[in-house]
């Protein structure tokens, strides 16, 4: 008789690819896709108030607010294939969890401005990746797991693509964008890396 694989064996992949979207999310947020470097922080703010302008700082900009959202969709799903059982109010405290993680080391780090606007869009984005997959249970029953397992190496294998491209581009590398007039030298020229785009 053929033997099923055991539950714990079928959580292996999507926990691997949870691992491998945290590290990218934290690269994403943090240092914005540029390479890690070591000192450089110049920006620790703090925007208390969602959305509109405060603290010296703007109102959301609408295209962040989306970004922020879809960036935290792929948790939800994550942390549904990985704990089924959870009910949402705890997915929700996940996620404002590891939300509220990484805007207290943009403080910590002096990288970057810790926004309540990106806790409450990120929450919202994980718990629409936590429905999404509640909606899938109904119509895929028991292939819900392997189908959305296969979903979600398939957009995994797709992002390291597009960041891999990213990274290579030579048109966007520079200072992290949260940090103006701020340059990091050119390890080959001496001259400020964001001064190197090419002319079209």
């Amino acid at each position: 008789m053929e033997k099923k694989p055991s539950r714990e064996g079928g959580r292996v992949l999507p926990l691997v690819l949870f691992v491998v979207y945290l590290v990218l999310l934290a690269w994403m947020v943090l240092l914005k896709l540029e390479v890690p470097y070591a000192g450089g922080g110049a920006l620790r703010q703090i925007k208390l108030v969602p959305f509109a302008p405060s603290a010296g700082a703007g109102a959301s900009d609408p295209l962040e607010v989306v970004a922020n959202t879809v960036l935290l969709v792929s948790f939800g799903l994550y942390l549904g294939l990985l704990a089924p059982s959870w009910p949402w109010w705890r997915a929700a405290g996940a996620f404002a969890g590891a939300s509220l993680v990484l805007e207290v080391s943009q403080h910590v780090l002096a990288i970057g401005i810790s926004d309540v606007t990106d806790l409450l869009v990120n929450t919202a984005g994980g718990l629409a990746g936590f429905g999404l997959l509640t909606l899938a249970r109904r119509g895929l029953q028991a292939r819900t797991a392997t189908v959305m397992t296969r979903v979600c190496s398939i957009g995994t294998v797709f992002a390291l693509l597009a960041i891999a491209v990213f990274v290579a581009s030579p048109i966007r590398y520079g200072p992290p964008r949260d940090l103006p007039g701020l340059s990091t030298p050119d390890r080959n020229a001496g001259t400020p890396a964001r001064e190197h785009a090419p002319a079209p």
